[in-house]
């Protein structure tokens, strides 16, 4: 069933000076059941919460369940785009989803903002014009990753991560920066549970570390799995692996462990702050990476909105590349494939009270863009 939200009254009364532009109507496709869920409803959430906030009466959300299946997602956003005659298409957290629908939107001449998955293959010669990558380009906290453990000393790291786009990326990612030698590198099954033959590789391998991608549920069960196998060698990850909604399923199996990420709570600026405060209140829970990157892709759709009619694909792309919202992560820009520019944090895994999440440690990479906007051609 559709879900539709209408906020109820116009960002132009926000946002002094700006024109009055046609409504845009948005479809948000993520995952919303089955083990993947708890993602796609943050980055709901998220999203949803600027919209609130932004009190749009020109702005209306559809939003579906991909059901983290490819087939699904492509079904939904056909309809969305012929029938529901939708703008701008949102919301995928996986990238196999994401190259299954995203070149068909962008065909279509709809925008695509993503608030997650970013594959390698529509940064470089796969870019559009109408696709912005909000959160990141797959490779970028796995680099960071890699620069962590190369700072950090480890010569031998065992790497691992799924066997579909965003996990190729991952370990691309990490040895683009990590310069010391590989003891093993493994691709396990897309919503695998079972690691016993994995750790028992890493533990026969001569390790000197373990970095691996394994978002969701997945990495819930290897983080369990590996804490009771006493192998006890350090782990390295990106934050989908130590994210808010993942860590108190986990437990003390993830304390001190080191992470990167392109956002945190305790990021020092004034947009984060009432992001955190007001997520907090509207759900009563924590923000995760994928609650931060929805409410980015909102702000900055809204901030396009209040510049340019979606009807003017130039001018609206325009606005949407000036990228002129208050980022939660601070500075923000895209480059020419239209992906980020920014920092990219190393967070240690603590406790506050009863709460298990995060804190900045460190900086890994300072204004960091992607290794394949050379290839874009736009």
């Amino acid at each position: 069933m559709l879900k539709q939200f209408a906020a109820a009254a116009s960002l132009v009364a926000i946002l002094t000076g700006a024109a009055q532009a046609e409504p845009v109507k948005v479809g948000m496709i993520t995952t919303l059941s089955g083990g993947g869920a708890g993602l796609g409803i943050d980055a709901r959430d998220g999203f949803m919460l600027a919209v609130k906030q932004a009190g749009n009466k020109d702005l209306e959300v559809i939003i579906e369940d991909d059901q983290r299946k490819p087939d699904v997602a492509v079904q939904l956003a056909d309809k969305m785009i012929q029938s529901d005659k939708v703008d701008v298409l949102t919301g995928i957290i996986w990238s196999n989803l994401a190259m299954a629908v995203v070149p068909s939107v962008t065909a279509q001449g709809k925008f695509y903002l993503s608030p997650n998955a970013g594959p390698s293959a529509l940064a470089g010669k796969g870019c559009h014009p109408n696709y912005f990558s909000v959160a990141y380009q797959n490779d970028n906290l796995h680099e960071a990753a890699g620069a962590y453990a190369k700072e950090a000393g480890f010569k031998k790291s065992f790497i691992l991560a799924p066997n579909y786009p965003a996990g190729k990326d991952s370990l691309t990612g990490y040895k683009r920066y990590y310069d010391g030698e590989l003891a093993g590198e493994v691709y396990t099954k897309l919503g695998q549970t079972d690691y016993a033959a994995e750790i028992a590789q890493i533990r026969a391998s001569g390790a000197d570390s373990v970095f691996f991608f394994l978002p969701g549920g997945m990495g819930i069960s290897f983080l369990k799995q590996y804490a009771d196998s006493g192998v006890g060698l350090p782990v390295v990850g990106p934050a989908f692996s130590f994210d808010q909604g993942i860590l108190q399923a986990v437990g003390d199996a993830a304390l001190g462990v080191k992470n990167t990420s392109q956002w945190s709570k305790d990021i020092d600026n004034d947009a984060n702050k009432a992001f955190v405060e007001s997520f907090q209140a509207e759900y009563g829970r924590l923000p995760s990476l994928y609650a931060a990157q929805g409410f980015d892709t909102a702000n900055l759709l809204l901030s396009a909105m209040a510049k340019a009619d979606v009807t003017d694909a130039d001018g609206f792309r325009a606005a949407l590349e000036a990228a002129d919202f208050p980022s939660v992560r601070g500075k923000f820009s895209f480059g020419p494939n239209h992906h980020p520019i920014q920092d990219i944090y190393v967070r240690e895994v603590i406790k506050e009270g009863d709460v298990y999440t995060n804190k900045i440690v460190g900086t890994a990479l300072t204004d960091h863009g992607d290794a394949y906007s050379a290839e874009c051609k736009m």
